[in-house]
């Protein structure tokens, strides 16, 4: 039996090279001396910024900023079914600089332990990626009142590229609710006028673009000159908006219903409701159980995860950011507006009212900032 380590170089780089995200190519270096030999100058992994050109000439233009969402564990050799895993967000905008941001929010954590690491070494955990987030943001200064086909909705972006990143297509929501897409080599963003309600969401799943109406209707958006949209399931009508998130390889809708909040202009979400795309039968399929897993809805990304892996955290429930009751993102960094919804018995509330749940975000276990991990 051939050994891993024993690996050929040419054919380990081959599979280095196919590799989308930084932290997957952390973990194959982490395997084995040998491998951690692979030598990194000669891939090209794929960007963390990708610059976006003005749509119209303006002085400001727009970057697109890419985000890493992990859930970090004690290595294997070190496993205890009573120490929990970590959620993070790790956001890479300078080269060789991270930063640590709440994974349901754009926040950064502010008040970390005083003895937490100013250099964060992930080879000496299990790590395994749970999505990516990316964001537009402004290279410049926007001048006040400046607006055109370029102003974008909540920045909610889905994304698809080439390993090395010489090749991109983004698909976003105009402010108007339409689509838009850019590609690179495009001058500016090119929006999709095929859409007859507003767009909730949006996500890239399974190599095709998929998005959903406030209706929601659901469809696969091709790459083309004009881009072609084709319909992949019929409307499904009761909440008020729709979340698109990718769970143990199926596509799911997440149909939020609010309610009225503390304050009259505020809102805030009441309950859920979870469907599964049927491709065959172009619709969405109600979902009485998640089973083992947990649905994360963030202010910019959608992903789900093992319960399993969250000491004390049972499946079967949704994470959600409560952004319409807390607009401005006051408190708390690591809890603003952070809710939890059990989807069996309908109970739900802030994330602090729940203790073993919280703790996946917030505070960071001890283990992630200890030296001596052989010692817990």
């Amino acid at each position: 039996m051939a050994r891993w380590s024993q690996l050929p170089k040419d054919l380990l780089l081959l599979i280095a090279q196919r590799l989308n995200s930084h932290f997957d190519l952390l973990c194959l270096r982490s395997v084995c001396s040998s491998w951690h030999a692979c030598d990194p100058s000669r891939l090209h992994p794929l960007p963390s910024r990708f610059p976006i050109l003005p749509t119209n000439g303006t002085s400001w233009g727009l970057y697109l900023s890419r985000r890493t969402i992990l859930c970090l564990g004690l290595p294997e050799s070190h496993c205890q079914p009573t120490i929990s895993s970590w959620l993070i967000k790790v956001e890479e905008d300078v080269p060789d600089m991270a930063h640590l941001v709440n994974p349901l929010s754009t926040f950064q954590f502010k008040h970390l332990p005083p003895n937490f690491p100013k250099t964060f070494d992930f080879s000496r955990f299990r790590v395994s990626e749970l999505g990516q987030e990316y964001v537009l943001q402004y290279m410049n200064h926007r001048p006040s009142g400046e607006a055109d086909e370029g102003s974008l909705h909540k920045g909610k972006v889905a994304f698809s590229s080439t390993g090395n990143g010489e090749d991109f297509v983004m698909l976003t929501i105009h402010v108007s609710g339409k689509l838009a897409m850019f590609r690179h080599g495009n001058k500016r963003l090119i929006l999709i006028n095929d859409t007859p309600s507003p767009c909730d969401d949006l996500i890239f799943f399974n190599g095709e673009f998929y998005a959903i109406d406030n209706t929601g209707r659901t469809v696969v958006v091709a790459i083309g000159s004009p881009p072609v949209l084709s319909l992949i399931a019929d409307s499904v009508f009761g909440g008020d908006k729709k979340s698109l998130v990718e769970s143990n390889g199926e596509l799911l809708m997440v149909d939020t219903y609010f309610g009225q909040g503390i304050h009259r202009r505020m809102k805030r979400a009441v309950r859920f409701k979870v469907f599964k795309l049927d491709q065959i039968g172009h619709m969405w399929v109600e979902v009485e159980s998640l089973g083992n897993r947990i649905l994360f809805l963030g202010e910019k990304s959608t992903f789900s995860a093992v319960a399993s892996e969250f000491c004390g955290c049972e499946g079967n429930c949704i994470y959600y950011t409560n952004t319409f009751f807390c607009p401005n993102g006051q408190g708390d960094d690591a809890y603003t507006a952070i809710d939890i919804f059990n989807l069996e018995n309908g109970n739900m509330g802030p994330l602090l009212s729940f203790p073993d749940y919280s703790k996946v975000i917030w505070p960071p276990p001890a283990w992630v900032y200890t030296d001596n991990i052989g010692g817990i």
